[in-house]
């Protein structure tokens, strides 16, 4: 196979020594197989699929961060953490190697990151910072502190919009698999679609591009998840929920603006209030 499908971990040579040496040579292991398996149907939509919570150093600064809401401490984090460093994590994985990178994996650690992590050892290739970052603490942080706060009609959006959002990760990183063309549509007409130029095999391998796919599946997720048929109500909740910092983003706003562009119409029409700004607004969106 070629350099990008590798899935031998290790390399080494060997030669003609005296019987009485007794210094081992040293032998670089190492796998970088950019091939991404299909994830298990079992985890989609549930927080661990991006992360499974096992390091210290991770758990102990998102709980830090989680009561102080410095959402820039989170990216800066995740974009600078080398999951490596964790010994105890390391060997455990490794360990189980093999059940980690096969497809749809049903082991119990199993996560995108983790999966990673055992495809690239030794390579230098860091996990994309999302998996940790955007993707599982905003996972987590929803399922703990808005699930509580909505409406029945809300928590039901909210446990599909987050299958929708994990289902769409993976169909991304298929069609990657398969060429250079990311192409996506919302499962209903009205909700929009995407394309991006991607070099094969290299989505999960460029960070920013990676950040920037999934921020474009974003708005297809939370409408074919039902966001523009939730109340009033729900919706204030839920676009009160990012942290402050993360509107600094251009790429939270193109995600707000997409999903307005479906919401807003909805809202005034089923709205019995004669508010002429929300009109306005709602016909700028829908253009």
């Amino acid at each position: 196979m070629g350099d990008k499908q590798g899935t031998v971990l290790g390399t080494g040579t060997a030669m003609l020594t005296p019987s009485g040496y007794q210094v081992r040579p040293k032998v670089a292991l190492s796998s970088c197989n950019r091939i991404v398996p299909p994830a298990a149907a079992s985890i989609i939509g549930k927080c661990p699929y991006y992360y499974q919570p096992l390091h210290g150093e991770y758990l102990e600064t998102v709980e830090k961060v989680s009561v102080s809401s410095a959402w820039e401490t989170v990216k800066a984090f995740a974009t600078s953490w080398d999951p490596w460093k964790d010994k105890e994590v390391a060997r455990r994985l490794l360990r189980r190697r093999e059940q980690l990178i096969a497809p749809e994996s049903t082991d119990s650690d199993w996560s995108r990151h983790g999966n990673f992590m055992m495809r690239h050892v030794g390579c230098e290739h860091k996990p994309p910072s999302y998996y940790v970052s955007y993707g599982y603490y905003y996972c987590s942080t929803y399922g703990a502190k808005l699930y509580p706060k909505l409406s029945p009609e809300g928590q039901a959006w909210l446990q599909k919009a987050r299958w929708h959002l994990q289902k769409n990760m993976e169909d991304g990183l298929n069609k990657n698999m398969m060429g250079d063309l990311i192409r996506m549509s919302s499962q209903k007409p009205g909700n929009g679609s995407f394309k991006m130029m991607v070099p094969q095999y290299e989505l999960e391998l460029d960070d920013d591009m990676f950040k920037a796919f999934a921020f474009r599946t974003h708005p297809l997720a939370y409408l074919d998840g039902g966001l523009a048929d939730l109340p009033v109500s729900d919706l204030a909740k839920i676009t009160a929920q990012p942290n402050i910092q993360e509107w600094g983003d251009a790429r939270t706003w193109e995600q707000a603006v997409d999903s307005g562009k479906v919401v807003l119409p909805n809202m005034i029409n089923r709205s019995d209030m004669d508010d002429p700004v929300g009109k306005a607004l709602g016909r700028l969106l829908a253009k």
